[in-house]
Parts: structure tokens; C-alpha cells; sequence
């Protein structure tokens, strides 16, 4: 165990008009401090994960979130980065610094601010995050990339339309409980569908329902080191395990149906927490795309390869099935500012974990996992989170 998350924030996602980036950050930060029983002055470092690439004109955002607490000044403060998987890369970079005993407390802020931007530029600023000098064609987008994943899992198992479907009406309907979700309404099956002019295709197979939302949001939480969470009390969650797995960026490279790096992310944070999926009370993985969720079932090994539709439709994901995935309703429904959108996940497994996730909580509080991922499978993030037992 490197860890513990002994208190948390999560602001709203969707578009904060009149939230700039700075503000963003420090009305989550001073909330996430107040819920750890943490004064200012006990942080012994902050990591700051925000993709940026150009959604506003602010960047080098490390420093801003001293505009939360003058007591933060002089602190080391480091932004982080690493495409869709930047708030755990913060949050595992955190973790890091508390395992070599570098620090106790550490404060992790996630944020994004991307409405600012034209709809057409963001598409340009995310395809930044692909291998350019393939993949960045005229037209081309982050939906497009995984629209041609889904033609390509379609020519090897069979069309998945339905099963992601069946994904975005699941995670919908999660997502209409969760106060922090930008979409929160439940869509239904048949209208996630059905392709309508509300429900246009988007890429490839994909339909509108099948792709995540463009957000501004912020997160923030506090890891603490084990003598200092168990003398906070309250709600700590221990981190049981981590890992980061990093692919080839060029899909070209490597088999793009596999997600490989998803795959070695888990056996290796399983392996070390010595667990297996059965353990788990709930999930929380990286829907960027109704197609990636369903890759990940298998990636994980919830199903064999080729089965991830079996899983959507048989309900094994589903809040009260075999392992509930997205209570929180994911990207999907809750959002996707990149830089917050990890922090937000480890915020949801941990609220999961402790049976603190209100109109979100699954049957039955206990381990909870997250994967995060950025890029098309590149940099692939798992988190084991349990209660703390003193």
C-alpha cells in the first residue's frame, strides 16, 4: 500500500460559465483540505494534472492553486500530463511521493476548461494526443479513431451496436443520479439505439449516445501516508495497488482491438494486490467511448475476448449485476474534462468503497478499481482502492 485518499471534492462538470481556470481549481482545492481535515500548511506537495494543448490562453496552472490558500505558498507544485489519463497520472504520481517518504500529505487537483474553444479546434487541440504523422488526417477525430476501432471489433466478433447501446443507456442511466454529471438524464435503450436526428451517427458506428461530452470541470483529493490517515480517521481509503502501463503510440503499431497496455495495467495491479475480479464491489473504467468500455470488459477480464457484448447485454455491468461498472454514469454521462477526469474517477471508486456514493452506491460497499486511460489505449492507468481498517 503506497497511500491513502483521507478526503476529496468534486465541482460540477459541464460548462461553468463565469469559472475560469484558476477558480476552478482553488474552490476545489479548499474543499478537498476541509474534507481531509488537512490545514493548507501540512501539504507537502501538490500535483496539478491538466491536459491544456490550447483550450484557453492560461497555462503553467502548478502555481494557481496557491490562489487557494496563501498558506500553499512556496509549496512544490507540478503540473502533470498524460493526454486523457492526466489527473491519475497526478494522482499516482502522489502516491509515488508518499511511498519514498517524501511527503505526508499530498494534495492532487484535476481541472479542464475546455468550452472556451470552438467545437472544430477542440477536436484539433484532442487529436494531439494521437501518433500525427499517421493519424491526424484532414477530418479526422478522436471519434473517428474509435469509430474505426468499432468497424474493425465488428469485422473480427461481430457488430457491437447494440451492446453500446446497452452501454449508453446503462451509464445514462447511472449518470442521472450523480449531482456532479453534466448529462443527467436517462436516456433509455431504444433511444441510444436508434440513429435519429437527436441520435445522429458521429463516426463510423458510432452515434451520438456513444461518445462522451465535451466539459470544464475540477476534482481534487488528499493522499495521506498510513500514520497520518489513520490519525485523520474518518473516511480514508487505502491504495491497495497501482500501475501504469504505457503502448506504442501509433495504432498502426500495435493490434488496436486488443487493448493490450488496458490488459498488463490490470494483471499487474491485480498481481500485486494479490485479487481477482470477484473481489470487486464496483469499477470505475474509461468510456471516452461506448466501444472502449466494452473492449475493457475484456481487457480486464471480465469476459474472454470477443465477449464484451455479452456483458453489456447480459447485464453483468449493470449497478446491481456481477461487477457494477460506472455507477457514477462515467464519461459518458458524468463528463470528460481531461486534466479532472482521473482525480474524478478515484474520487467515485472511493465514495463507492466507503458506501458514500448516495443515489450512486452500489449493493454493496467494498473494493473498488479504476482504469484510466489516454490516447487509444497508450497510457493505461489501474487504481485498487479498499476502506482503511485501523
Amino acid at each position: 500500500m503506497a497511500g491513502c485518499i483521507v478526503g476529496w471534492s468534486h465541482g460540477k462538470f459541464g460548462k461553468r460559465e463565469g469559472h475560469d481556470l484558476e477558480a476552478l481549481i482553488a474552490e476545489v482545492a479548499v474543499q478537498a483540505m476541509d474534507d481531509a481535515g488537512v490545514a493548507p500548511g501540512d501539504v507537502d506537495e501538490i500535483y496539478v494534472g491538466h491536459f491544456g494543448g490550447g483550450f484557453v490562453k492560461q497555462d503553467f496552472p502548478a502555481s494557481l492553486v496557491f490562489q487557494a490558500s496563501e498558506a500553499l505558498r512556496f509549496k512544490p507544485a507540478t503540473r502533470v500530463e498524460n493526454a486523457c489519463a492526466t489527473g491519475s497520472a497526478a494522482v499516482h504520481l502522489g502516491l509515488t511521493s508518499i511511498a519514498a517518504k517524501k511527503a505526508r500529505v499530498v494534495l492532487v487537483v484535476g481541472v479542464e476548461k475546455m468550452t472556451e474553444t470552438p467545437g472544430d479546434k477542440i477536436g484539433e487541440i484532442l487529436m494531439k494526443a494521437s501518433y500525427v504523422k499517421e493519424e491526424d488526417r484532414p477530418g479526422m477525430s478522436f471519434a473517428g479513431v474509435f469509430g474505426q476501432i468499432a468497424q474493425l471489433y465488428a469485422q473480427r466478433y461481430g457488430d457491437p451496436s447494440d451492446a453500446m447501446a446497452k452501454i449508453a443507456a446503462k451509464n445514462h442511466k447511472n449518470g442521472a443520479v450523480n449531482p456532479y454529471a453534466q448529462l443527467r438524464k436517462d436516456l433509455g435503450y431504444e433511444f441510444c439505439r436508434t440513429v435519429s436526428d437527436k441520435n445522429p451517427l458521429v463516426a463510423g458506428p458510432l452515434r451520438r449516445t456513444d461518445c462522451s461530452l465535451v466539459s470544464d470541470g475540477a476534482a481534487a483529493l488528499v493522499l495521506a501516508d498510513l500514520p497520518t490517515a489513520l490519525a485523520l480517521g474518518g473516511k480514508a481509503v487505502a491504495v491497495r495497488a497501482t500501475a501504469q502501463v504505457n503502448d506504442l503510440l501509433p495504432m498502426s503499431k500495435r493490434d488496436i482491438v486488443d487493448f493490450e497496455g488496458c490488459a498488463g495495467a490490470w494483471h499487474k495491479a491485480l498481481g500485486e494486490a494479490k485479487l481477482t475480479l470477484d473481489d470487486f464491489a464496483a469499477v470505475e473504467t474509461h468510456d471516452c467511448f461506448t466501444i472502449a468500455e466494452l473492449i475493457q470488459y475484456e481487457a480486464m477480464g471480465l469476459v474472454p475476448k470477443g465477449q464484451g457484448g455479452r456483458a453489456a447485454l447480459e447485464g453483468l455491468t449493470e449497478k446491481d449485476g456481477k461487477l457494477p461498472v460506472n455507477a457514477s454514469g462515467g464519461l459518458k454521462a458524468k463528463g470528460h474534462p481531461i486534466g479532472a477526469t482521473g482525480v474524478s474517477m478515484h474520487i467515485m471508486a472511493a465514495m463507492q468503497a466507503t458506501g458514500r456514493a448516495g443515489d450512486m452506491q452500489v449493493p454493496k460497499p467494498g473494493i473498488t478499481g479504476v482504469f484510466n486511460m489516454g490516447g487509444a489505449a497508450v497510457a493505461n492507468y489501474v487504481s485498487i482502492l479498499e476502506p482503511l481498517r485501523s
